[in-house]
This record gives C-alpha cells, sequence and structure tokens, in this order.
C-alpha cells in the first residue's frame, strides 16, 4: 500500500467446494470481500478476529458450484455489492461494466471484462496510487490453468473458450509482480489442477502456466476442452438462483432440523424422501437401512449430495451423535439443498429396535480382491487413467446411478481413491437391486502396494 505495508488480503478457503473467498483490509476498519459463498461462518470468524466490517462485497460471475453469500451480507451489513451489469442480478447492487472503477478509500478497484467461465465474468483488478496491486481472477486465469468453459451448455463451449483465451492474455499483460487471486482452486470442479497454491502472481503464471505458454488460440480451445471433467448437476441451477438472489436466511435458525420418530420416516421414504447416511464409511457398512445413499460427513459432503440426491427430492439424514449437524446443514444450504426434513431420531439402532432390517456391506482389504470379484472403480475419468487395477469396470460415481440397472448383478468391489466415494457408489448399487457388493478399503495404490502388481495407465 502508500504506506509501504504489503496488501494482503485474508483467505478464506473452502477445502470441499475447492473455493477461496478473499476478505480485504482497506485501512480504514472496512473490509471488500470477494466472492463470498452464503456459508459465512468461517468470513464471520475472520471479521471479528481482523476486527472488521464489511464496505464492499464484490462477485467475480455467477457461481454456478455453490450460492453466493453477496445479498446476505448486503441485508446484513449493509455492503455494496459490485457485480457485472451484464449478469441482470435482480437484487440491490451496482452493475460493472469493463473499465468501471470505485475508489476503496486509497486503494482503487478496476473492473476488467474476463468472459469465459462465464459469459458475464468480471476480475477485479486492485491498483493503490495508480500501480497494479493484485487482481481477484474468479473463474478466468486460475494457478497454472483456466477454469472451465461449459457451463452455459454445449452449444456455447467453444466460444466462451476461445473468449477465455483472451481473457488470459489480456490479465497476462499485467505487471509480473502483481498478485493473482483466484476463486477456483483445487478441488473445484470448476477446474483446477491439484496443488496447495491459492495465490500466485502473473509472473509465476506466465512461467508455469502451461496454457500462458500457448499463443495459438485454437490449440489454446484444444487443450483447455481435452481436459474438462464432469461436474454435478446442480452447477446447472445454481447460477440462476444467484442470478435472483438467494433466500436471505435467519442464522439461528439454520443449523436445526425436527427429530423425527422411526414411524414418521418410514412414512416420508415410502412417499419418495431418500434416506442419507452421514456416518463413516466403517459404520455404514456395519448396519444400514436398507436403501440409505451413504454420503460420510466431511469437506466434499456438499458436492456428492448435490450430485447423487435428485433435486427436490426430500432428505432425511442419519448421522452419530459426535457429527455436527449444523456443518451438515450449512454444506448443504450453501449449494441450495434446503430439503432435509429432518433426522432419524436414535439413528441406525432406534430403526432395529423397532424390528425394521437393517443392511450391512463388506468392507476388504486390498489383498482380498480375487478372481471372483468384479471391480467397479468409480473415480473420476483422470484419477481412473493415472492408474488403475487391471480389468476394472470404470464408471463415475456421479453417473451410477443411471448405469446401476445396466450392470450386471455379480459380486462387485467398489473403490475409489479412498472409500467414501465408494461406500456412496455401494449404496447406490444396493438401491438398484445389487445383492453382493463389497467396498475396497483404500484405494489403487493401496492394492500394489499389498500385491506387488502394477497399475494400469492410460498411454
Amino acid at each position: 500500500m502508500a504506506d509501504g505495508t504489503a496488501l494482503e488480503p485474508v483467505l478464506v478457503v473452502d477445502e470441499g467446494l475447492g473455493n477461496t473467498c478473499y476478505l480485504l483490509d482497506l485501512g480504514d476498519g472496512g473490509a471488500l470481500v470477494v466472492d463470498p459463498p452464503r456459508d459465512l461462518r468461517a468470513l464471520r470468524a475472520a471479521l471479528r478476529k481482523a476486527g472488521l466490517r464489511i464496505r464492499f462485497v464484490a462477485d467475480t460471475h455467477l457461481h454456478a458450484d455453490f450460492l453466493s453469500g453477496a445479498s446476505q451480507l448486503a441485508h446484513d451489513d449493509g455492503a455494496q455489492v459490485l457485480a457485472s451489469a451484464a449478469g441482470h442480478r435482480r437484487f440491490g447492487h451496482r452493475g460493472f461494466v469493463d473499465g468501471d472503477e470505485v475508489d476503496l478509500g486509497g486503494l482503487v478497484l478496476t473492473a476488467m471484462g474476463t468472459p469465459g467461465h462465464t459469459d458475464e465474468h468480471l476480475s477485479f483488478l486492485v491498483g493503490d496510487g495508480g500501480s497494479p496491486v493484485g487482481v481477484f481472477t474468479g473463474g478466468s486465469l486460475i494457478i497454472g490453468s483456466a477454469a472451465r468453459t461449459d457451463l452455459l451448455g454445449p452449444e456455447r463451449t467453444e466460444e466462451l473458450a476461445r473468449a477465455q483465451f483472451r481473457s488470459l492474455q489480456r490479465l497476462s499483460a499485467l505487471p509480473g509482480q502483481t498478485a493473482v487471486w483466484p476463486t477456483h482452486g483445487a478441488g473445484s470442479f470448476c477446474s483446477a489442477p491439484s496443488g496447495a497454491e491459492r495465490t500466485s502472481t502473473i509472473g509465476r503464471e506466465l512461467a508455469t502456466n502451461p496454457l500462458l505458454a500457448i499463443q495459438d488460440e485454437d490449440r489454446f480451445v484444444e487443450q483447455l476442452l481435452g481436459s474438462l471433467g464432469s461436474y454435478p448437476a446442480y452447477f446447472l441451477r445454481l447460477s440462476e438462483i444467484n442470478r435472483r438472489g438467494p433466500t436471505v436466511l435467519d442464522p439461528g435458525a439454520t443449523g436445526r432440523i425436527p427429530q423425527l420418530p422411526v414411524p414418521a420416516v418410514r412414512r416420508l421414504l415410502t412417499d419418495g424422501a431418500v434416506l442419507v447416511d452421514a456416518r463413516p464409511v466403517a459404520d455404514y457398512a456395519r448396519a444400514h437401512v436398507p436403501g440409505a445413499v451413504s454420503i460420510p460427513l466431511r469437506a466434499q459432503f456438499a458436492t456428492w449430495l448435490g450430485w447423487l440426491v435428485p433435486a427436490d427430492t426430500p432428505i432425511v439424514v442419519v448421522r452419530n451423535p459426535d457429527q455436527d449437524l449444523a456443518e451438515l446443514i450449512w454444506q448443504a444450504v450453501n449449494i441450495g439443498v434446503e430439503r432435509i426434513v429432518g433426522e432419524l431420531a436414535g439413528g441406525t439402532e432406534a430403526w432395529a429396535a423397532a424390528g425394521h432390517p437393517t443392511a450391512g456391506t463388506r468392507l476388504l482389504g486390498p489383498a482380498e480382491i480375487d478372481k471372483r470379484h468384479r471391480v467397479l472403480d468409480v473415480r473420476q475419468d483422470a484419477e481412473f487413467s493415472a492408474g488403475h487395477l487391471p480389468g476394472a469396470v470404470h464408471v463415475e460415481l456421479g453417473s451410477l446411478a443411471q448405469a446401476a440397472a445396466a450392470l450386471p448383478d455379480a459380486p462387485t468391489v467398489v473403490m475409489c481413491g479412498h472409500g467414501e466415494r465408494a461406500a456412496g457408489a455401494a449404496s447406490l448399487l444396493e438401491r438398484a437391486g445389487h445383492h453382493d457388493v463389497a467396498v475396497l478399503e483404500g484405494g489403487p495404490d493401496d492394492w500394489s502396494d499389498a500385491t506387488g502388481r502394477d497399475l494400469v495407465r492410460a498411454p
């Protein structure tokens, strides 16, 4: 900053969704927040620790992977929302076009039109004394790559990829010392390579980002589109909700759901509700309500909840008493899942005590797989290509519900990287009528170490 102090925003990272929200101290007790999620708990904690109040909140684009907290911050804190005018948001905000500026009180925030990830995407350049200091790049330039361009449909994917090329060229022309503060990072299905780094500089990206080394637009498009994997279906719904503005929540009411007795849960299940078993894999495997979908409560819970449970389906949850119910509900709310109607009071034990049957799923160690087992690998395409068991059948977990009926009902061991996704896949197979299903404890490397055999890798 002008006084010589380095300008470094506080990072509020969602490891599960792979995103970063930024909190920038404006030097006067106020703060700028960029790309806040609907779950504001971690951001609120960072604000309290820094002793700051929010003056501005900026959204780089209409997010498809989480609901924005911008309208909530405007309601709760009186923050001014800054966002693309082309996004046509239906709640109070200041609409920006390329080149628009706002005085942050010494610092200047300038909108840079950087379409590609979405067609209305903006990056926000922070300047101090006329010099660029850092740029919030959202889903444009990210660490080692650029975010996906297929979220608006296949008919626009190439057009947006070409726009992404031009946006990256524009951003890469900034001074090399300019900090790069992207929203999407490792773990995001909006696309980011693996890695621990959440921020970078223009100079570092020019030296290390393979997409910035491509000067031919056609080759850039081919490279970018060739790297795109699958993404959850709920991505297709959230951007429009963000355009309208998510419903303002009462934070005190969020985190509580009704405790439902067994008869009430049975009625709900009969009427089409889905029982989500959020317990650890070992507990689910030991005994679970038949037909329950296993989605262990962890950082990635929201992604798989939104991916595996159809939209608008009522949800009843099962958890262990030591699992944080508020965390479960906030993760769901963060992606717009507000149809959790209650939890099974007393859990699986209450279900069994009421005289209803439970089911179990075998857990196998890597050395226990033999030739009678079909191995079903439910990891993402890129993970499977990087190394899989010989003869393994591959169906991504996100596609398994649709594919399960076509798979033969044969002895099957389901595997992923550690076991959580495999348990979810086993539960989907059981729901589809498969009988002899087991889950591999561990992943392909564990199998290779235990057997001394090599994995099959894509050429």
